[in-house]
Formats: C-alpha cells, sequence, structure tokens
C-alpha cells in the first residue's frame, strides 16, 4: 500500500506539486458535507467509479476518516487501471489533528453522533418494553449491544450505515447523491 502523511500533502500542495482535485475523499455524502478538504473530488466508495475520477493522469490522493476505506478504494482504482494512487495516512482526523485546512458544515449532526442517539433510544425502548410489557424486549438490548460489539471488532457499524441512508442525511444536490460507503466513521 502506498501512503502519504496529511502534512507531507498540505505541504506538495502548498509548493504546487500537488493540487486539491488530485485530492478523491471516499466518505460519505453526510461525512463528506460535515468536513472535507477544500476542492477535493468526492467520490463516494460505493459509488467508486474510475472513469469518473478526473486527473488520473496525475498522482492521485484517496482520503476517507481513517484510512480503511481509502485502503479498499486504492484497490479498487488499482484494479480498474488507475495506479499511482497514495491513501493518506489516518484520512481526514489526522489532517484535522494536524491542524490543516478544511471546511466544515456545522448545520450537520455527525453520523456518529445519530448512532449514539440511536443505540442509547433502542436500549432503553428495550428495557423499557422489556420490563412493562414482555421480558423478550430485553433482547433488543442484547441485539445492540452485540452490534456495538461487532462494530468494535470489524470496525465497520451496520446501524451506521442504516442512517447514512435516511432521507435526511442524503444532499438536497442530485449530484452528490449516492449510496453510502461505511458509517460514522468507523473503518475509514
Amino acid at each position: 500500500m502506498n501512503t502519504i502523511k496529511a502534512k507531507d500533502l498540505h505541504e506538495k500542495i502548498t509548493r504546487q506539486e500537488a493540487g486539491w482535485e488530485q485530492v478523491i475523499d471516499v466518505r460519505t455524502p453526510l461525512e463528506h458535507r460535515e468536513v472535507h478538504l477544500p476542492g477535493a473530488q468526492h467520490h463516494p466508495l460505493d459509488g467508486l467509479d474510475a472513469g469518473a475520477i478526473s486527473g488520473k493522469e496525475k498522482p492521485l490522493y484517496i482520503l476517507c476518516r481513517s484510512g480503511k476505506r481509502a485502503e479498499q478504494a486504492q484497490a479498487q482504482l488499482s484494479k480498474a487501471g488507475v495506479e499511482g494512487c497514495q491513501v493518506i495516512e489516518g484520512g481526514i482526523l489526522s489532517w484535522q489533528e494536524a491542524g490543516l485546512p478544511v471546511e466544515e458544515d456545522r448545520s450537520v449532526m455527525p453520523l456518529e453522533r445519530q448512532v449514539r442517539i440511536a443505540a442509547g433510544a433502542l436500549v432503553l425502548l428495550g428495557a423499557i418494553l422489556g420490563f412493562l410489557l414482555n421480558p423478550a424486549f430485553y433482547g433488543l438490548c442484547a441485539f445492540v449491544g452485540a452490534g456495538l460489539v461487532f462494530a468494535g471488532i470489524t470496525n465497520t457499524c451496520g446501524m451506521g450505515m442504516l442512517i447514512a441512508k435516511m432521507p435526511w442525511n442524503q444532499p438536497k444536490d442530485k449530484k452528490q447523491q449516492s449510496a453510502p460507503a461505511d458509517c460514522c466513521g468507523s473503518g475509514g
């Protein structure tokens, strides 16, 4: 796997050895709306099409939340004949930790926060229904707990993927609309 550190890429862009348009953001539309690099191309992993990416004659720099989805995108692009792609180590998280420039939309509720609200509400609902109606509803609490354990172990989150597909999380601009790739920052 070919990688580049966030600071090193920013230095290349500052020295005009690379351009913002060479950055490919493979996160979900919601994640991209929350925070993104100025001028980066947005091509969510689930709909990644090598033919739709512009500037393939130059090196491309692939970005996700923390790196996992960017690695998957790099493998997909390589299979499609797009060579020389580099994964930005640590994704947008490392970019932000380094204090590098981003564009943010504070009006969007982060996906991770939506997942915490939904998980907490389901556990609370299961506990209340289990106490008041039928103990079988305690199974809902166990199901959510098992899902959270699975998400932690595999670094993927089914609930986040489901919530990302909800209508309020879809871009209003139909050009950007696509299926979400991964969730709440999990996995990249």
